[in-house]
């Protein structure tokens, strides 16, 4: 269940991605958020140089485990303007923070793209409790995915 104050911190993430999509990257953007709701760190998509692993969700799991505890680690939240790929879940399982809350999913950026007639990306998309399994997820958020989707169209129809 997303609370109404945490609409604030997705928004953050969708502005993030309009950061990325305007510097040439897939419009992707994420904001770690401490227990008792401050920012502590935020990113961007940063894959347009040609390395497709600089999501944002690596860089916060990168900083989080050199700056945090691991019982602040397990009490952050990541919002994040799309549901993680495998490589960004498993990096997360792997430090330890705690829930995830996307705007739009995996599936339905599958089914964005496959109607755009983009070819899928190299690995398989699942979603992020297979991946780390009793993890807290919630997304995505129907009213603030359409955004996401036209950045997205935006991106590809650039492409």
């Amino acid at each position: 269940m997303i609370a109404d104050h945490e609409r604030t911190y997705l928004e953050r993430s969708v502005a993030l991605a309009r950061e990325a999509l305007a510097a040439g990257d897939e419009p992707f953007g994420s904001v770690l958020v401490s227990a008792d709701g401050k920012v502590l760190m935020e990113d961007r998509n940063r894959i347009a140089g040609g390395n497709a692993t600089r999501h944002p969700e690596i860089a916060l799991a990168y900083w989080a485990v050199e700056n945090l505890t691991p019982e602040e680690r397990a009490a952050a939240t990541v919002y994040t303007s799309g549901e993680h790929c495998p490589m960004c879940a498993a990096a997360h399982g792997w430090v330890g923070l705690g829930r995830i809350v996307y705007v739009s999913s995996s599936r339905q950026l599958g089914e964005w793209l496959s109607a755009m007639n983009v070819s899928p990306a190299p690995v398989a998309t699942l979603p992020i409790e297979q991946i780390v399994p009793g993890l807290a997820v919630d997304g995505p958020v129907p009213d603030m995915a359409a955004t996401m989707q036209a950045l997205h169209r935006e991106y590809h129809h650039k492409a």
